[in-house]
């Protein structure tokens, strides 16, 4: 197989560019330069936001490929432009989307017919919110690919090469030891796709000729913000101990879910749409999650091998709860 990876350096482009060359693919990465792609790949460097300037090296560049593999997440003219460009000389083209795209509030349990957001085009520029601009994305892949497109609905994504912060932050919170504001309760589900079982299904899901929107995530209850939060405290060895605060005091406090306290959400609306989605499309196609600890245990490996920083992607701000306002609520 050759694969075309638009990306292809960070998080989920380089898990997907590493799994498939550990299945001994042809892989040519398309990326700005900006990061090296991972040893073995053919590199065209280029900036999609620059329109055909932007892909000159995609479209000089001799021959074609089986699948291509996009990420992007930005205005979703650079998913238009390079699909365009593709039609002819890609088999299949994958769009790593996002559940976002569903109208809020997405209940518990939506599969993929839910209703989808209103306003998203291909053509839309400047400053398009998330769940549009990913609506775009797909808009933009189904235009030009149709029935080859396949849509990976993605939700909460950690696993090594997190550049977001979500896991390395509660890794890097948890290994300083101490009393740590863990939200509860314990048993809230937690739903998720490590990066690498993502990747893993996005090849066998192109190969076996699959096409049309999947909602990529666990079930619900694959793991629990307490078993989550166990296995960084184990992993770690820190001897931290959470202190498990309930919603009510959290959200008086001040603390914003989700981005003061990564993953972790209140009951409601959000937490449905976020944590509990439908995935029996996608894990009847094969989709596999390995066990939370693998995920953090491989996360906390990662994360020392690079000095305990994380990358953090710049048009993402940075997460986790202000040190000040844990101390108010640890002495509550």
């Amino acid at each position: 197989m050759k694969l075309l990876m638009l990306g292809g350096t960070e998080f989920v482009g380089r898990a997907v560019t590493e799994a498939a060359l550990e299945r001994d693919w042809e892989v040519t990465v398309f990326h700005r330069g900006h990061h090296a792609p991972p040893p073995g790949v053919r590199a065209l460097t280029g900036d999609r936001t620059g329109g055909e300037r932007g892909l000159a090296a995609l479209a000089d560049h001799a021959g074609d490929w089986d699948l291509v593999v996009d990420t992007w997440s930005g205005v979703p003219t650079a998913v238009r432009d390079a699909a365009r460009l593709l039609a002819d000389r890609a088999g299949r083209y994958t769009y790593v989307s996002s559940r976002s795209v569903y109208a809020y509030p997405a209940p518990a349990g939506l599969d993929e017919d839910g209703p989808l957001v209103g306003g998203a085009s291909p053509d839309e520029e400047g400053d398009v919110p998330y769940d549009r601009a990913k609506r775009g994305g797909e808009l933009a892949a189904l235009d030009a690919f149709g029935d080859r497109a396949l849509l990976a609905r993605a939700g909460l994504i950690i696993g090594p090469g997190e550049n977001i912060g979500r896991l390395p932050w509660w890794l890097t919170r948890i290994a300083r030891g101490g009393p740590v504001i863990a939200p509860g309760p314990r048993t809230a589900q937690l739903q998720y796709v490590d990066a690498r079982d993502l990747a893993s299904w996005i090849l066998d899901a192109a190969a076996a000729g699959l096409h049309g929107p999947y909602n990529t995530v666990s079930r619900p209850g694959h793991t629990t913000m307490g078993e989550l939060l166990d296995a960084c405290v184990r992993v770690t060895g820190s001897g931290a101990e959470l202190r498990w605060t309930d919603p009510d005091t959290l959200l008086a406090a001040g603390v914003e879910p989700w981005s003061g306290l990564p993953v972790w959400l209140p009951e409601g609306e959000l937490y449905d749409a976020l944590h509990q989605g439908g995935h029996a499309r996608a894990e009847a196609a094969g989709l596999r999650c390995r066990p939370v600890g693998e995920t953090v245990a491989d996360t906390w490996t990662w994360l020392r091998e690079r000095g305990g920083t994380a990358p953090q992607r710049p048009d993402r701000p940075a997460v986790g709860l202000d040190p000040r306002l844990e101390e108010k609520l640890l002495a509550l």
